[in-house]
């Protein structure tokens, strides 16, 4: 049966402070159990969300639920509120009076489904929501939860349901038992998920990317045919036919573009990568802004903080930083410019320019040897 409006009773006590979160509020895979519930009941048609609760915990709730379908109902006041929201109303509506998580196959009686008239009758006689209507009816497809035990006890049902959608959806799970994916997730067809990977919040996976093994994508949005290999990318946009890792960690706020190496033990920290750029390994990138095409040498440090502020760093497209090189921010490097390699930076380099900022060697005749005179027997 088809629902268009849904409505929650959440306890009073769930404002109550407490060394844990109440049942509502506890998560199902990083997910808050409220917002998977409320998602999958859009998903299926419901376009109107009512939440009775006492109206000190709305701001803690309203984020729960769908923005811009969601009505947050005082629980003192909810009967004069529901009352008349639902006054003539022919629908049928979606009751959900505890917790529920969408991995049920029958009906189970914290979510069942009543005229809107019947509601009505309820509300208007008792001054509230505190009896069945008549002719209630349980809805099937949603498991009641009593306590944080039994939330425990059906976790490898709900991972199982969320990994069966996508394996269906035509994404391949090498192995079911080590991947942990948040119910939010998106993930594209022809996408091979290896042994050990996490995957949280909203994240967006394109089509035919490889991620893992041992990989973390948080609140990622990831192009096509990407990969993310042992390594964490976490708030940011990883663009197509790109590669992360192995050991590779993007922090939040960053932007990789189409076709870019982030290699291994390379850190990208609020920072935007354009197109084709080249970081293959032991290199941290804070706060910049680099161009397409771009290569860096081994070792290289973007130096954002003075101890006070971060600034940021420019490095224009065909740039080529050399190994060991140090960029003092704010600088910038023009476009098609050299840095040498060991040179540390602290002024603009032009476009098309070669930057040395090194001391000039100078070698000292027979110095190894008078040393080690020091420790005799030492090797």
């Amino acid at each position: 049966m088809d629902f268009k409006s849904a409505v929650f009773f959440l306890p009073d006590a769930m404002t109550l402070g407490s060394s844990r979160p109440p049942l509502v509020l506890q998560t199902v895979f990083f997910c808050p159990a409220l917002t998977w519930t409320a998602e999958e009941m859009a998903a299926n048609g419901v376009e109107r969300f009512f939440v009775v609760c006492d109206s000190t915990a709305h701001d803690l709730v309203r984020p729960l639920f769908p923005e811009g379908k969601t009505t947050m109902v005082d629980g003192a006041t909810h009967a004069d509120i529901l009352a008349k929201e639902f006054e003539n109303c022919t629908e049928r509506l979606l009751i959900v009076t505890g917790v529920v998580l969408p991995v049920g196959v029958f009906g189970g009686g914290a979510a069942f489904s009543a005229d809107a008239e019947k509601v009505c009758s309820v509300l208007r006689e008792h001054g509230s929501f505190a009896a069945v209507p008549e002719g209630a009816k349980p809805v099937d497809g949603y498991l009641p939860i009593g306590d944080a035990a039994e939330l425990a006890d059906v976790l490898p049902m709900c991972r199982e349901k969320i990994l069966r959608r996508h394996i269906e959806n035509g994404v391949c799970i090498m192995d079911t038992a080590t991947t942990y994916i948040d119910p939010r997730a998106v993930i594209g067809a022809g996408t091979t998920i290896l042994p050990g990977t996490i995957i949280r919040g909203r994240s967006v996976i394109g089509c035919s990317c490889e991620i893992g093994p041992n990989s973390v994508v948080r609140d990622c949005t990831v192009g096509d045919r990407t990969t993310i290999n042992a390594s964490q990318v976490n708030e940011s946009r990883i663009g197509s036919d790109t590669t992360v890792g192995p050991f590779a960690y993007v922090r939040p706020n960053s932007t990789i573009g189409d076709h870019v190496k982030a290699g291994d033990f390379v850190e990208i920290k609020n920072s935007v990568i354009g197109n084709g750029t080249k970081i293959s390994h032991l290199t941290y990138i804070g706060d910049s802004d680099v161009g397409e095409r771009v290569n860096f040498g081994c070792g290289t440090v973007m130096v954002n903080y003075n101890g006070f502020e971060k600034n940021r760093t420019t490095v224009e497209d065909d740039a080529f930083i050399g190994c060991n090189t140090n960029l003092i921010a704010p600088v910038r490097v023009g476009r098609g410019a050299y840095t040498a390699a060991g040179s540390t930076v602290s002024e603009d380099v032009p476009a098309g320019a070669l930057a040395i900022a090194r001391e000039r060697q100078t070698n000292k005749e027979g110095w190894a040897k008078k040393f080690a005179a020091r420790y005799p027997g030492k090797k």
